[in-house]
């Protein structure tokens, strides 16, 4: 029986190999996890469809594999029954051929080997056994410097030329791997910017009276972020302009109005950007928003996400505020047709009835889509976005 790397996130196609749980000749049962992968989106288990012996094990750790590719095999003959062996026959039968790799094979498999595939790749190239090099990195991993030292301590190349001080220094200079989330994250972002043209409005919005509402709140014993009230807003100003909440389908020809709002929240990690996403907005209030919220950041921050947590959006915010941000040209979180990204909230003058007064303005930016909508129509909907913010009471004859 073939272990592929299946689907486990909307729009994932690749994913790099993180850990290994089992290694060659060693007996697994139903569901027993069997390597850890890592996708643009979050990290999870690959468990065992049935009882087996791993027979073989055909990548390492480190190594970025399609979706479709058979990661490992096992030899389950032994443990199902007649029956079973003609149902997965049947299926295996149907199922799609797996990607041809070399197989992998360790002389010690117990031992689980942290190195990027470009340190392997010199390892490879100049007759290194890994397993017998001493990493220097992040919790034992091995890195090219380290590949250099054992050959100046051990061997020599393969050109049989002593590995000289200057080869040394040439591997320390510092770099950051572009693969896992990262190479994802980039090029879901270059096949929205190449795919979907891009419009950003520019706008600002007068915060005064909603801070006002929220500190009320939070003097009565109920703390609300700002940003519940942004999605609350949103969602009451997409169902009016239905427009932004859709996705283009252009194999069909049409545009399709979601029936659902379900507002992505772009989260930054450790990792990389990531987008959890708030279902069915409609049906909930501002205070049950913000728990949410709160928790599905919480989750992104320690990859605990489930892909149940990461699909299905409709629309997508980006709070950078509170970073410092005072404008930006956000890309869109493609297919989706909208993004509003909301930005630095500070005290300026503005004119109030013919004077001047001091007021808390921010500054928001909406990115979308100019084959779906038009610039009138952005126009509209964002003003509509910032009459629910600057007058907060209008939001309560909508609220469920």
């Amino acid at each position: 029986m073939e272990v592929k790397l299946h689907d486990i996130g909307e729009g994932m196609h690749e994913a790099e190999i993180l850990n290994f749980y089992v290694s060659t000749g060693q007996h697994v049962k139903n569901d027993e996890p069997l390597v850890e992968v890592q996708t643009d989106k979050m990290t999870a288990e690959l468990t065992s469809p049935a009882e087996g012996i791993v027979q073989e094990i055909r990548f390492e750790i480190g190594d970025i594999i399609k979706v479709g590719t058979t990661i490992l095999s096992l030899d389950t003959s032994s443990f199902v029954s007649e029956r079973q062996e003609q149902k997965e026959h049947s299926f295996l039968a149907a199922g799609s051929s797996s990607v041809s790799t070399k197989p992998y094979k360790t002389e010690n498999p117990t031992r689980r080997v942290q190195a990027s595939p470009h340190t392997r790749r010199i390892a490879r190239e100049h007759d290194v056994n890994i397993e017998e090099v001493t990493g220097t990195g992040p919790s034992g991993r091995i890195t090219e410097v380290d590949i250099y030292r054992f050959m100046k301590a051990h061997t020599k190349t393969k050109n049989q030329e002593e590995v000289t001080d200057s080869d040394l220094k040439e591997t320390q200079k510092e770099f950051i791997p572009f693969q896992g989330r990262r190479k994802q994250i980039a090029q879901k972002m270059a096949h929205s910017l190449y795919t979907a043209p891009h419009v950003t409005h520019f706008d600002e919005v007068i915060m005064s009276d909603l801070i006002k509402l929220k500190d009320q709140l939070k003097f009565e014993g109920t703390s609300i972020s700002l940003a519940a009230f942004f999605i609350k807003a949103l969602q009451l100003a997409l169902k009016e302009h239905a427009i932004f909440n859709s996705k283009l389908n252009e194999e069909e020809g049409r545009i399709e109005l979601e029936q659902e709002y379900n507002i992505g929240i772009a989260t930054d990690t450790g990792e990389g950007l990531i987008v959890p996403v708030i279902k069915n907005v409609e049906q909930k209030t501002v205070e049950s928003i913000h728990k949410e919220m709160k928790e599905l950041t919480a989750k992104a921050k320690d990859n605990q996400l489930k892909a149940v947590d990461l699909t299905d959006g409709t629309f997508t915010i980006s709070n950078v505020g509170p970073l410092g941000s005072t404008g930006a040209t956000p890309i869109l979180n493609y297919p989706e047709t909208g993004l509003m990204a909301f930005h630095k909230t500070k005290r300026a003058p503005v004119v109030v009835n013919e004077e001047i007064v001091i007021r808390d303005v921010m500054n928001i930016s909406f990115t979308f889509d100019h084959r779906v909508a038009d610039g009138a129509q952005s126009a509209a909907f964002v003003n509509l976005f910032i009459d629910y913010i600057q007058h907060p009471e209008k939001m309560l004859i909508k609220l469920v």
